[in-house]
């Protein structure tokens, strides 16, 4: 199985690009935002993803996806997993809107926001946000968390909110919600108590 590629650009357009390796050319489906970030390079590495297209019980062809970053790919297979979610609607979700803004829109239950994308209805909006808040919460949270030179402030923060008596699940929200919204600033671990219990 294919992690990523990298390779020149032999040919490029805003929905596929053709990536030479080994003297193999791969044509790769792309978004508008992979596009974006490649545009004005003459090689790159693009993260993968096998597409497996099928007609009843037989496979009919193989399409090969890429993504500027891993967290676009992470989205992209959170995207098909869901029913009525396939693999040309979900480049065109991230053709729309930024990996970011995906998330974000599905994380605070944004119809009106997601079913603005071509292909999106209401239905298929609600399913998205019903099977895909928890996952891509849980995703946002760690990546913020992880991404923070403060961890063991966060932690400290996150065990005196649990020995308050709050959920453990409700003050990692709490949490989670407060380092979002910090000031460039470092927070003390006083600041950040407060500021989380303003979100529970």
């Amino acid at each position: 199985m294919l992690s990523y590629i990298k390779g020149n650009i032999t040919f490029k357009s805003p929905a596929f690009v053709i990536l030479e390796l080994g003297g193999i050319g791969y044509e790769v489906q792309i978004s508008l935002h992979t596009y974006s970030q490649i545009q004005s390079k003459e090689n790159c590495k693009l993260f993968t993803y096998m597409n497996v297209k099928s007609e009843g019980q037989s496979v009919s062809a193989f399409e090969l996806y890429g993504f500027a970053d891993s967290g676009e790919r992470e989205v992209f297979k959170h995207l098909i997993s869901v029913s009525g979610i396939g693999a040309n609607t979900a480049r065109m979700m991230l053709s729309s809107m930024s990996p970011s803004d995906v998330r974000q829109a599905i994380v605070d239950e944004n119809v009106a926001v997601i079913q603005s994308i071509k292909g999106i209805g209401p239905k298929t909006a609600k399913r998205l946000i019903l099977e895909l808040k928890e996952k891509l919460f849980k995703t946002q949270t760690s990546e913020i968390i992880s991404s923070s030179s403060h961890n063991t402030t966060k932690d400290e923060a996150l065990s005196a909110l649990v020995s308050l008596g709050i959920n453990k699940s409700k003050a990692e929200k709490a949490v989670f919600s407060a380092l979002k919204t910090k000031t460039s600033e470092p927070m003390s671990v006083e600041a950040l108590i407060k500021e989380s219990l303003k979100n529970i």
